[in-house]
């Protein structure tokens, strides 16, 4: 049976401040894209508010845009997906082996309390599929509970952009907090990297987080590792 992995992208193109422009950090989509294209894993986009994906322009400079980013903004077939990517309302979880949240300042704003998400996620989780997110995309992981109450992230060790990576990237007095504080009080056991901006992937069962840009590609092949060694129960 066909593998399919779902990619969650932002709608949000600018920080509070509408000068500060943000959205989608192009190569953490399209580094695992290739990883699950290779692996020839049907994929999906999907977004907060379904429709257009703003891009990260820091993440269209040397040396974040990198090869496979360029040959995506290269190929209309591929920006037409960010054009027009699906609501959480027209999917069905049970379609989904695993569901990959991408980061990007954006996601911040609009990953967190999308009740969308937040279904899916569960749903796929509770019924044994992977839950994976990439340096800002475990936003998307705050505010998830389980049918039983608990946060899905609470007692699991995961990682995701750490605060000190934010004050490197003098981007620290532009977010809206500090996510990797707010991990933290929702139990999670945060880890990362000794050194900042270095691959670093963490695998607890089936959550899988990978730190920062550089960890997309780790972590979506230990997403396809985990899949493959993985028996979700009830697969559509």
């Amino acid at each position: 049976m066909t593998k399919r992995v779902l990619n969650v992208v932002t709608n949000v193109g600018h920080y509070d401040a509408p000068s500060h422009s943000t959205g989608l950090w192009l190569s953490e989509l399209t580094h695992a894209w290739h990883v699950f294209e290779e692996h020839g894993y049907e994929q999906t986009l999907v977004s907060p508010a379904g429709g257009a994906v703003p891009l990260e322009p820091r993440a269209l400079k040397f040396p974040n845009y990198d090869k496979t980013a360029k040959a995506w903004r290269a190929d209309p077939q591929k920006m037409a997906l960010l054009e027009n990517t699906a609501s959480p309302d027209q999917i069905d979880p049970a379609e989904y082996d695993a569901i990959y949240f991408t980061g990007g300042h954006a996601v911040m704003y609009d990953f967190p309390d999308s009740e969308g998400l937040q279904r899916i996620t569960r749903e796929i989780h509770e019924r044994g599929g992977i839950v994976s997110s990439v340096c800002h995309g475990y936003c998307g992981l705050l505010n998830t509970r389980l049918t039983d109450g608990s946060y899905l992230i609470a007692g699991r060790k995961m990682t995701g952009f750490a605060w000190t990576e934010e004050i490197l990237a003098r981007v620290d007095k532009l977010v809206p907090y500090n996510a990797e504080k707010k991990a933290k009080q929702r139990g999670a056991l945060y880890e990362k990297a000794t050194l900042p901006f270095v691959s670093y992937v963490v695998t607890d069962g089936n959550l899988v987080t990978g730190q920062n840009p550089s960890s997309a590609k780790a972590t979506a092949k230990k997403v396809v590792e985990t899949v493959e060694g993985n028996a979700p129960k009830e697969r559509g």
